[in-house]
Parts: structure tokens; C-alpha cells; sequence
């Protein structure tokens, strides 16, 4: 498998053998279920889909839960679909858990980012501000000049104002496994990663 779903926990931290601390964050990652597997003679290209966490039948709609009882599959939260690895034989209805993931791999992990809400240019993208001194009341905080003024008689886009910060969809590259918990499917991975507690990631084995 090139990845798995899972869903982050929170962050602590751990101690290596020479005792050193390590910042880590906590996954649960998996089981997950084979519920499609998509073939280049029937879907035009190769690719595996996987159903994590599962939740109660009665919540589920039943062209979804159809879906699901092909592959003997309980009702599932989530559904994506993830590339083939050749090298791997998975069949419809398997479960595929954490074990897939060994510790010191590098992984790719994916997922909505915190939102923010509506921020200024302060906290939205680290602006200086103005000055305090000479007579500066409620300008600290502002963005300052913005464009020209009977030239181009506009604002470009793109300009950097206040605006909707987070909620976007981001991943992180070049994140360490440190610690492989298969009993209870749990990853450790070495600093941050995107999203709030409880929040749904994307685990991607990193070449």
C-alpha cells in the first residue's frame, strides 16, 4: 500500500534511547478496509480504495452501505482512494493496519489545516506594522499603502491584506517515523502535522 487513513490525537513527547526528547505527534492510523479496487480495464487506471472508522449502520446512506457490503465492509466514515503498489497483493474486503509502516521511514502526511478565522496582515503574514511614535493611534496594526492612486486606479490580486486564514488542505513532506504501536494502531511521527485533535490525515509512504 502507498498510504493509509487515520486520525490525529495530539502531540507529546518521547524519549529516545540516549535520552533525548522528541517532539512527537500521535496517529491512529487504521484498520482500514478494501472497499474497491479499481482496474485499468474497468476505471481506466489503477488505484485502491480505502474506508477508515467505522460508525453506526443507521447514519450511513444505503447506496454508501451498498457500496460497502461487497466488500463485506461495516459503515465507514471515510473513503479515499490511494495509488497501487505492485509489489503489494490486497484483495477486496482486507484490512490493511499500521504494520505497513516501519520506524525511520519518511512519510507524506495530509490534511486540513486549523481555521483561523478572518485575521489581519499582523498575524496572516507576519507584518512589521507601523510606527508607535509621532502622533500613531490606530494605524499599528494596519497594512499601510496598498497601490498607487490615479495609476493602475486599483488593487491587484494577490495583494497581502486581511482576510481567511487556515482551513486549507496541506501536506508535509519528510516527516520521520519514531515509533510503530501495532496493538493499539498507533504511529508516532517526529514534530507537527496538519490539522485539529481528532482531525482526519492522509499517512503516504515517502520514496
Amino acid at each position: 500500500m502507498s498510504g493509509l487513513l487515520g486520525k490525529k490525537i495530539g502531540m507529546t513527547q518521547i524519549f529516545d534511547e540516549e535520552g533525548n526528547v522528541i517532539p512527537v505527534t500521535v496517529l491512529k492510523v487504521g484498520p482500514c478496509y478494501v472497499t474497491q479496487i479499481k482496474t485499468a480495464e474497468n476505471d481506466g487506471y489503477e488505484a485502491i480504495q480505502l474506508g477508515f472508522d467505522v460508525k453506526k449502520e443507521k447514519n450511513t446512506t444505503k447506496p454508501v452501505l451498498g457500496h460497502l457490503n461487497k466488500a463485506k465492509a461495516p459503515a465507514l466514515r471515510m473513503l479515499k482512494e490511494f495509488s497501487k503498489d505492485h509489489d503489494a497483493e490486497v484483495a477486496l474486503g482486507d484490512v490493511v493496519k499500521v504494520d505497513i509502516f516501519q520506524p525511520g521511514e519518511v512519510v507524506k502526511i495530509s490534511g486540513w489545516s486549523k481555521g483561523r478565522g478572518f485575521a489581519g496582515v499582523v498575524k496572516r503574514y507576519n507584518f512589521g506594522g507601523g510606527r508607535k511614535t509621532h502622533g500613531q493611534s490606530d494605524r499599528y496594526r494596519h497594512p499601510g499603502s496598498i497601490g498607487q492612486s490615479s495609476y493602475p486606479s486599483k488593487v491587484f490580486k494577490g495583494i497581502k491584506m486581511g482576510g481567511r486564514m487556515g482551513g486549507k488542505y496541506l501536506s508535509v513532506k519528510g516527516i520521520t517515523v519514531v515509533k510503530v504501536d501495532e496493538e493499539n494502531d498507533l504511529l508516532f511521527v517526529k514534530g507537527a502535522v496538519p490539522g485539529a485533535r481528532n482531525s482526519y490525515v492522509e499517512v503516504y509512504k515517502q520514496s
